[in-house]
C-alpha cells in the first residue's frame, strides 16, 4: 500500500486531497447519524457550496442518502469508510505516530484522529466517537464507568447510541464533583447523558469538587455521598480528560495568590484535581471528593482523551506523571507536539 500511495502523492497529489476531503465528509455524517449542510460546513471548516457539491457526488455513487432531516450514510457508504480508514491513517503517517507514542509512554493503545481540535469541531466529535468505540469494546456483563467533566467528555456522551451496551448492564458515575462552571460539561451531566443515550443507569455525586478538608470529611459521612464515592472508586473503566493547568485553575475561580504559585511552579497540566509540571511531578493537590490518582490502579481500563495543538504540552505532562493509563485518544496536532521532544 505504501509504495502505491507514495507514487500517487508524487504524480496526482490532487487526487489524494480530494479523497481525504470526501472521507472527512463521510466520517462526519457517520458520526452525526443525520446532518445538514450548514452543520457539516461549520464542523469541517468547508463552505456550504463545497459540502453541497461533494455530497451530491457521494449521493450519486450511493454512499449518501438525502432526506428532509439531512444527509445519512448508506450501508455502502459505511463499508467505504471502514475500508478507507486504515489507508487514511497510513497516508498521513498517523499509524507510525501512534506506534511511536505507544512505545514512548508504554501505552496499550493510542488512537490518533486526523486534524486539530483547535481548528475543527468535527475533530473533537471524532475523538468522542473513538472513545465511545473503545469503551464499548471493553464492556463486560456488568460495568461501572467513571467519567470526568469537560467538553471532550461531553462529546463522547453525545456520540453514544442505544446499541452501546448491547444488553450488558452499564452504570455511569461522575468521577468528580462539580466545579460550578458550565453545567453542560459537568461530570454529573456527562454521566447522565451517557446513561440516557445508551439506556443505561447513572448515579449523581451531590458535592462540589473543591472543598475544605473539614467539610470534605463531613460530607463523606453522608450516606448518599458515601455510596456514590464507593461506586466511583470501584469503577471498571475510567474515562477522563486532561486540562491546561492555568485554564482549569481559572475555571475553578482560584484566588490570585494560588494562581501565582501555580505559575511560579510552572504548572502545565491538570487532572482529577492534581496539578502537574512539565516532568509530570504533582505540584499541587486540591481537597476534593471523587476519584484520586491512586484509585486508577484498581480500574481495568483507563482512557484519557484530549486533543488540539494547544493541549499538547498538557497531555505530555500528564503522560509523564500518570500512575496508570492504558489508552490515549487524541488528534494529529496534539500527537505532533508530543513527538517534538
Amino acid at each position: 500500500m505504501k509504495p502505491i500511495l507514495s507514487i500517487q502523492q508524487q504524480l496526482v497529489p490532487d487526487l489524494l486531497d480530494i479523497m481525504q476531503k470526501r472521507y472527512r465528509l463521510l466520517q462526519a455524517v457517520r458520526i452525526a447519524g443525520t446532518a445538514g449542510r450548514r452543520t457539516l460546513a461549520q464542523s469541517l471548516g468547508m463552505t456550504e457550496r463545497v459540502v453541497r457539491s461533494e455530497a451530491e457526488f457521494l449521493k450519486e455513487r450511493g454512499l449518501l442518502d438525502f432526506s428532509a432531516a439531512g444527509m445519512k450514510m448508506t450501508e455502502t457508504g459505511m463499508d467505504i469508510v471502514r475500508e478507507l480508514e486504515e489507508m487514511m491513517l497510513e497516508l498521513k503517517g498517523i499509524d507510525s505516530m501512534a506506534k511511536e507514542l505507544r512505545n514512548r509512554y508504554n501505552l496499550s493503545n493510542v488512537v490518533i484522529l486526523p486534524g486539530n481540535c483547535d481548528e475543527s469541531t468535527f475533530v473533537k466529535k471524532a475523538i468522542g466517537d473513538a472513545c465511545a468505540s473503545r469503551i464499548k469494546s471493553h464492556l463486560s456483563g456488568k460495568t461501572i464507568i467513571a467519567v470526568t467533566g469537560g467538553s471532550t467528555m461531553a462529546e463522547v456522551a453525545r456520540t453514544m447510541k442505544p446499541d452501546f451496551a448491547e444488553g450488558k448492564q452499564v452504570l455511569f458515575v461522575p468521577a468528580r464533583g462539580g466545579i460550578g462552571d458550565d453545567v453542560r460539561n459537568e461530570a454529573n451531566t456527562v454521566a447522565a447523558l451517557m446513561a440516557q443515550n445508551t439506556n443505561g443507569s447513572h448515579r449523581v455525586l451531590y458535592a462540589p469538587e473543591r472543598i475544605s478538608p473539614d467539610v470534605r470529611e463531613s460530607l463523606l459521612q453522608e450516606p448518599a455521598i458515601k455510596e456514590a464515592v464507593s461506586m466511583i472508586q470501584s469503577a471498571d473503566i475510567v474515562l477522563h480528560g486532561v486540562g491546561d493547568a492555568l485554564a482549569m485553575a481559572k475555571r475553578r475561580k482560584t484566588p490570585d495568590a494560588e494562581l501565582a504559585i501555580l505559575e511560579e511552579k510552572e504548572a502545565v497540566a491538570e487532572a482529577f484535581g492534581y496539578y502537574f509540571n512539565k516532568d509530570g511531578d504533582v505540584i499541587q493537590k486540591l481537597s476534593t471528593i471523587g476519584l484520586k490518582l491512586d484509585d486508577l490502579q484498581h480500574a481495568t481500563v483507563v482512557i484519557a482523551a484530549a486533543g488540539g495543538a494547544s493541549k499538547g504540552s498538557a497531555i505530555r505532562s500528564y503522560l509523564n506523571g500518570s500512575p496508570k493509563l492504558d489508552i490515549l485518544v487524541t488528534d494529529e496536532a496534539a500527537a505532533r507536539v508530543l513527538l517534538e521532544q
